[in-house]
């Protein structure tokens, strides 16, 4: 007889497909993908709320009647203007309920300032009411004249503005004047306007309403949100403002700047007020050898090269213009542009003409989410020398303040706010004081409003995607990292929520801020950035090669041993009935 085939077992009851069965559950474990819990309801929680209702800021409204007829001063016709403004208002917020404004959620005061003293329609807080007789010993006659005078002047009197704004939401005054003159209605620097001449009632009411929703609400715009296309802010809050100065050709002239005075004397303020909405670094540098891309055309009767509106798309030459140089610019951050181009002498003066014929006061354009660019001419664009070394010369202070003032503007755009001094509305023209900061108070809550709904709507829409990115891929690792980054994230949009709920802007545009970029890097953490494109099909080419011969022994074993259990079974069972 042949030699028996030794039986693959340790001992006589255990056999290798039951070690294999065995050994399962610690090979399980051996493999177990790490999963750090995400709040998946407090996701949906966070994307469901500002989905379903827009985020309306708490705000307050104030009108002030002054030198109107004393009849009309009474509690009676107080309420009646009160009633009659938040008419007005409503018609023009009922297709305006839209995130990061203050929709139908806002209060409006009335007070009537006669000889007789103040009437008021309701009860306001002794800080933020207006003060009785405030312009009796005002000489209105002299100090009128100039509106920054009166705009001062007006901040002194209101000077609880700023200590009721921080419950409630921001107080927004609009002082009406009646006299005997022609009708001008001014926006101030802080978050007052007023209104002087010979108005009536029922048109002041009017126009307080269009510069309450149109003005101090909605920035100047009709529609009162900036689309999320055009927000100048990358996803992890900062900004970075690239100032390029572009010698187009340095044997006519070499151009440099003081760009410190820039940096130090004039960006210094904007950066600052921009604080809460964005954090903005600065970087500069000089270029050379930097041709447009576009042609001009030689024009007699204004005798200067001409490029038109039309040629813009092609003025930037993205081969010739090294614009990126910072490294702390990358990742998330956002770029913005801007370019001083001085042409060269074959091309100089170069001015912008404008689609209707004129040429540009500026002579600047702009492109939304890149920067702004602004073509100075040399005084006076003439070849220095025939010689190969060109003198060198550096920019004027004055020049550079109105390359600055040009610079404002284009910023200004950027961030979906007017950069020109006047509002044309309905009810006529309003005159919009600029601030030294670049940013009056009241544009500045308007970008924080605005920014705050976009970074929330950001951050919901990013964890939102998140959640079901690591639903739908049961074997992605989630680190505790992204653990962590998904619980602050959501804390973080919990307070800017609560904060601006309370009417506190700059709180909750900083939260909204972080929320949105701690949302961004869980997101992008790296360790799932290749799982997320990592496919069962790959997983299975990959390791099929090393697990599918030893299954396949392990299956013929299994079914090997099944046979010999069936053929001792039927054996068992003949022996047992045998015997019986």
């Amino acid at each position: 007889m042949g030699q028996k085939r030794p039986r693959c077992s340790l001992h006589p009851y255990f056999n290798c497909p039951l070690l294999f069965l065995l050994g399962l559950p610690f090979l399980l474990k051996s493999i177990e993908i790490y999963r750090s819990p995400l709040p998946f309801r407090d996701i949906d929680s966070l994307s469901t709320a500002t989905e379903s209702s827009p985020l309306l800021f708490p705000c307050g409204f104030q009108a002030v009647f002054v030198g109107f007829d004393h009849r009309t001063s009474s509690k009676f016709n107080a309420d009646e203007l009160g009633f009659s403004i938040l008419g007005h208002m409503r018609k023009l917020t009922e297709s305006n309920l839209v995130c990061g404004t203050c929709g139908n959620n806002y209060t409006v005061s009335v007070a009537l300032d006669s000889n007789t003293g103040c009437v008021r329609n309701q009860k306001v807080k002794s800080a933020c009411s207006w003060q009785c007789g405030a312009l009796t010993d005002f000489n209105l006659d002299d100090n009128l004249k100039d509106d920054e005078v009166f705009d001062e002047y007006l901040e002194s009197v209101l000077v609880g503005g700023e200590r009721c704004s921080n419950l409630g939401g921001k107080v927004y005054t609009v002082v009406v004047v009646n006299r005997d003159e022609e009708v001008k209605a001014v926006v101030g620097k802080h978050r007052h306007a007023w209104i002087i001449g010979r108005v009536s009632e029922a048109d002041a009411v009017e126009k307080i309403a269009e510069i309450f929703v149109n003005i101090f609400v909605n920035g100047g715009k009709e529609e009162g949100l900036i689309h999320g296309e055009f927000m100048p802010v990358g996803a992890d809050g900062r900004v970075v403002l690239s100032f390029n100065l572009l010698n187009a050709d340095p044997r006519d002239w070499i151009y440099d700047w003081d760009f410190q005075t820039i940096d130090e004397i004039l960006l210094a303020p904007i950066i600052e007020a921009l604080g809460a909405v964005a954090n903005i670094s600065v970087e500069s540098q000089v270029l050379y050898h930097t041709p447009k891309s576009s042609f001009s055309y030689w024009d007699d009767k204004r005798g200067s090269y001409i490029f038109s509106t039309k040629d813009l798309p092609f003025f930037v030459n993205s081969n010739e213009w090294h614009l990126d140089t910072s490294i702390a610019a990358g990742g998330r951050s956002k770029i913005l542009q801007v370019v001083v181009y001085i042409p060269s002498a074959k091309e100089c003066p170069l001015l912008l003409q404008l689609p209707n014929g004129d040429v540009s006061m500026t002579n600047g354009f702009i492109s939304p989410m890149w920067g702004g660019v602004i073509v100075w001419n040399p005084p006076g664009c003439m070849r220095d020398s025939e010689s190969m070394h060109p003198l060198k010369h550096k920019i004027s202070a004055q020049d550079l303040q109105k390359v600055f003032e040009v610079f404002m503007g284009q910023f200004r755009q950027l961030f979906g706010l007017k950069s020109d001094n006047l509002y044309v509305g309905s009810t006529g023209t309003s005159i919009l004081l600029a601030s030294d900061r670049g940013f009056t108070e009241w544009e500045l809550d308007v970008l924080s409003r605005q920014h705050t709904c976009f970074n929330l709507l950001s951050c919901a829409t990013t964890l939102g995607s998140l959640s079901r990115l690591v639903q739908s891929l049961p074997r992605m690792i989630i680190m505790d990292e992204i653990g962590k980054q998904v619980k602050f994230s959501l804390k973080a949009a919990q307070l800017a929520q609560s904060n601006a709920s309370l009417g506190i802007y700059d709180a909750s545009t900083v939260s909204s801020r972080q929320a949105r970029s701690l949302a961004e890097d869980a997101f992008f953490h790296p360790s799932i950035m290749s799982v997320s494109y990592y496919s069962f099909e790959h997983c299975f080419a990959v390791y099929s090669p090393f697990f599918l011969p030893v299954s396949l022994h392990v299956l013929l074993a299994v079914v090997r041993e099944w046979r010999r259990y069936r053929q001792e079974m039927k054996k068992y069972l003949a022996w047992t009935t045998k015997r019986r």
